[in-house]
């Protein structure tokens, strides 16, 4: 039989601590079924939006053709959607901050596949463009939402590998969509290929349907009734799962507030938003994320999107064994993203973060320096980096939530996932202007200082959050 808490008014000292009754009751549930059903249709949702964010690539050959694209028309339609995720990810923080996390998750689905039916339609670059920005805006929006809202539902202890191979989905995402989309292109050409990336917009009504709120925000909210009753119904599903009583969550007291970050305890300037975001204990913790984010896919896409490239003009690969060969990369960065996973509650995050971006440093260095002479060398030591700045960046999605209260958690996320499209932006442009001089070596080398200044940044700032409750990290 599940213990309730009394009704709480509405004052903000009774709403701390809800918030951290509500806390103490997930900390009791053990990871079952019902966990796993909401991680699947969350993940099918992530997954789906990872796969709609390449299918650009393969389209691309066709599109090229079909309309007669410059390069500067060639460029924009690569980068467009990298825009709106930008944007995305910075509105749906602050949209799912204030009218939740599930209806935002939702939306960018539903908002997603219809944007696959109307590319579907367009004859033209300018429309598509249009319709890429706007489908952007969806997928860099769901998914730090979507971390958020995993987090929020999940008890401290292996939390790491609980919300890591959740996120495995993204990567996996990227991998069939490539996979999906070099068969069905060249079989039945690219319209039929984002009118099948439209289906799973169904997956909205599932969500809306069977996923539940995060009692955590409805406490949050002052939603205090909705709050308690979900957790109840949540408790009750657990329970006939796993056909034993919940043990009584720990007494907990509310935490105190967010402070200057000088120990007085002075309240923060202004409860939610970026303002809070941007002061107190929270703004070395944005800042320091916001680099580790940066850093992180700035290496990442600056090499996975030139690999084929330098391979083909460099090496003289042809097309097949320049694909094969990066594909080896990304899939020594699938392993390095498992790796994590199942290691990093006992490794912990940040030295995680530290580790992974240092040796990736090293790992790029030395390539630079001694290794560039042939293809075979620079796939060992690209997939040996891959291993490390892979896992790192995955690492994020789960450590990102965790420094964050529930009033501003989405934001902080979609902080992070703005400085990560920022970072794939800038990351191939600075490698395709260093590579233009032919200096291959030195691209490695600048990509390996970029890596080792994220790890210096997680060594100075970061801080240790593994087995920790969320309201103990982030009050």
């Amino acid at each position: 039989m599940t213990m309730s808490p009394p009704r709480a008014s509405a004052g903000p000292a009774s709403a701390a601590g809800l918030a951290a009754a509500i806390g103490a009751r997930f900390e009791r549930l053990p990871l079952c079924r019902w966990h796993v059903t909401v991680r699947l249709l969350v993940g099918a949702v992530t997954f789906f939006e990872a796969f709609d964010q390449l299918l650009i690539a393969y389209a691309l050959p066709e599109l090229r053709a079909e309309w007669h694209l410059n390069t500067g028309h060639t460029t924009a339609l690569m980068t467009v959607g990298s825009v709106g995720m930008l944007i995305g990810a910075l509105l749906s923080g602050r949209l799912a901050d204030r009218i939740g996390r599930v209806r935002i998750i939702a939306g960018c689905i539903a908002l997603s596949s219809l944007c696959n039916l109307a590319l579907t339609l367009c004859s033209s670059p300018e429309p598509f463009m249009a319709v890429r920005f706007v489908q952007g805006l969806a997928v860099g929006g769901e998914v730090p939402v979507a971390a958020t809202f995993i987090a929020e539902i999940t008890r401290a202890h292996q939390r790491g590998r609980f919300v890591l191979l959740y996120e495995l989905v993204f990567p996996a995402g990227l991998t069939a969509g490539a996979l999906l989309a070099s068969w069905l292109v060249p079989l039945l050409g690219w319209r039929w290929m984002f009118g099948l990336a439209a289906i799973p917009g169904v997956l909205c009504i599932l969500i809306m349907r069977y996923v539940p709120e995060s009692p955590r925000w409805l406490a949050d909210h002052g939603r205090h009734d909705e709050a308690l009753a979900t957790m109840e119904r949540i408790e009750a599903r657990v329970e006939k799962i796993t056909r034993e009583p919940l043990p009584k969550p720990e007494p907990v007291e509310a935490a105190a507030p967010a402070g200057d970050g000088d120990g007085t305890g002075a309240a923060a300037p202004q409860r939610g938003g970026l303002r809070e975001l941007l002061s107190g204990r929270y703004r070395k913790r944005t800042l320091v994320l916001g680099v580790l984010w940066f850093t992180g896919y700035f290496v990442n896409y600056g090499i996975t999107s030139w690999l084929p490239t330098i391979y083909g003009n460099r090496f003289g690969l042809d097309l097949s064994e320049a694909l094969l060969y990066s594909t080896v990369t990304s899939c020594a960065g699938l392993v390095g993203c498992f790796v994590v996973a199942i290691t990093v509650d006992r490794v912990g995050r940040r030295a995680t973060v530290i580790w992974c971006l240092g040796a990736a440093a090293v790992s790029l260095a030395l390539l630079g320096l001694f290794a560039g002479g042939s293809a075979t060398s620079v796939l060992i030591w690209t997939s040996v980096a891959a291993v490390f700045f892979f896992g790192s960046n995955i690492c994020l999605y789960l450590y990102t939530p965790e420094l964050f209260p529930t009033r501003i958690r989405a934001l902080g996320s979609s902080v992070g996932g703005a400085l990560n499209r920022l970072g794939i932006i800038l990351g191939p442009i600075v490698v395709g202007a260093v590579y233009a001089g032919g200096r291959i070596g030195t691209v490695f080398l600048v990509l390996g200082a970029v890596a080792l200044v994220g790890s210096v940044t997680a060594f100075a700032g970061a801080e240790e959050t593994a087995g920790r409750r969320l309201e103990e990290v982030s009050p």
